[in-house]
Parts: structure tokens; sequence; C-alpha cells
């Protein structure tokens, strides 16, 4: 029977939340009771406080069993088998088009890729919720810019921070109405969504208002955006 492929976007977690509620949603979609998490700080060049928060959150649970890989001090041999042996990759925050790079030189893009195909959620955070798309809209370069660069694991592009960074959703806008992104999605920070083969299934937040928001290109060039219903997962 052929695994059902799941990604998650996180608008928020361990590194920005007082709580977990939203990795908790996330990795309850692996559907284990003590679920193998690897975390990739590749985005933050593997930041050491990066790090601390991460095994703060989920060291010292019984329901998890974190493990990281580190590609700027790199010590694991074979990054495809540890990816594969989890049963779900934690991607932080950081430089989107800085990540991607590392990743394709240690070979960690065609990992993630073979990982998803084997059922392991792939799930993160900002840059972390950018980089399975064919597209987004980054401050790597430090202005807001459209990069289409991303893995392509999901159709479209995405935007984070949508309602938290002032920039973010003219600068998304522009871009798509200029078609230099497609069409895609933007989260809000407090809101997730996840995604099983591809499809849209759920969207939760963890504060009122936070959404995921479709954004679509119309026949007549006209931007359009629509707000989706979101679970609550309670009061922040």
């Amino acid at each position: 029977m052929t695994p059902s492929r799941k990604i998650a976007l996180l608008g928020g977690g361990f590194s920005t939340d007082p709580d977990t509620l939203i990795d908790d949603f996330a990795l309850s979609a692996t559907g284990r009771e003590r679920p193998r998490i690897c975390f990739l700080p590749t985005a933050s060049g593997d930041a050491d406080g990066y790090l601390e928060r991460f095994y703060a959150a989920f060291g010292d649970r019984p329901d998890r069993e974190p493990t990281h890989l580190s590609l700027f001090r790199r010590t694991e041999p074979d990054p495809r088998a540890l990816l594969l042996a989890q049963d779900a990759v934690y991607v932080g925050g950081g430089n989107t088009a800085g990540m991607l790079a590392v990743w394709r030189l240690h070979g960690v893009d065609e990992a993630l890729r073979a990982a998803y195909e084997a059922g392991v959620l792939l799930c993160g955070i900002s840059a972390g919720a950018c980089c399975w798309f064919e597209g987004c809209l980054t401050d790597s370069f430090g202005p807001l810019t459209p990069l289409a660069d991303g893995l392509g694991l999901l159709p479209g592009s995405m935007c984070p921070h949508y309602d938290s960074e002032a920039g973010r959703r003219p600068g998304y806008l522009a871009a798509l109405g200029a078609g230099a992104l497609p069409g895609g999605w933007a989260l809000d920070d407090g809101s997730a969504a996840l995604f099983v083969d591809g499809h849209l299934t759920e969207v939760v937040a963890r504060k009122e208002g936070a959404a995921l928001h479709r954004v679509t290109i119309a026949e007549d060039g006209a931007v359009l955006e629509e707000a989706l219903p979101a679970r609550s997962l309670g009061p922040a």
C-alpha cells in the first residue's frame, strides 16, 4: 500500500510560541504515539540557540524521539538514511535561498523527496514552510523578493508571516500580479495547515483570526484572496 505523502505548514511552534500546540498538531499527522523527529536547522546556519530550543521543547517528552541533522558542522555520514528513518522532518526558519543551496550540496533535497514519497511527514516554519513549494516570497536577499527555486513537492507558491510583517501581503500580491510567482498560499502567524497527497485537508489556529489564505490569479489578471476557516487549537 502506497503511504500518504504529508506536508504541514507551521505559522508558529516551539521557536516562537509559549506552547507546542502547533507542533503537536503537525506531529499528530504521523499517526505515531512516539514519533521520531529530525530537526533541520540549516536555514539558521545550524544556530546553537535554535537547537537548544528544539531539545528544550521535545528532549524530555516521553512521547517524542528527537534528533537533528547539522550540515554546517556535519558528522552524519548518510543524511538520506537518517531522514528516511524518521516519522517527521521538522525544518526551521531562516534564510530560504541559502538553505536550499546547502541542501543541494549535501544531497538533502533528494533525501527529502525520498522521505516524502515514503510517507515521512515534512513540516516547518517560515523557510521550513516555503521550501516545499515551487516558489515563495523571501527576505533571503534582504528586501522581500520572489524566489522561484523551491523543491516543488507542492505546486504553486507560499508566503509566510502574512499578517505579522508589514511588507508580506502587498509584496506577495504584487509578485503574483506581475507573474513573478504562481498562485498559492499565504499563512498567518498562529495558524497551520496540513496537505495530504498534495491536497489541503485541514487548517488550524492557536489564536483567533489566524488563517491560511488561498491566493489565486483570475483570468482577467486580478489577484484574489480567500481566508479559509480554521479549527481552533485553544486560546493563545
